[in-house]
């Protein structure tokens, strides 16, 4: 992993909320163009009644 300034996370239960992800992902990224995406994390977890999507975006600030 190369080194990193911060980090965001984006989780969801509800199927629509996974389903809108990658919008709520490009909108929160499209908010932020000083950030370069260095790394990622993606996690599904689930039990017999939720799935729990999580994504972990590891960024660095422009010139840190």
């Amino acid at each position: 992993m190369e080194k990193f300034t911060g980090c965001k996370v984006f989780s969801a239960t509800l199927a629509r909320d996974r389903d809108s992800m990658t919008e709520t992902i490009n909108a929160w990224l499209g908010k932020h163009p000083e950030l370069d995406i260095v790394d990622k994390t993606v996690t599904l977890s689930s039990d017999n009644q939720f799935h729990c999507l999580t994504i972990i975006l590891f960024y660095r600030e422009r010139g840190a």
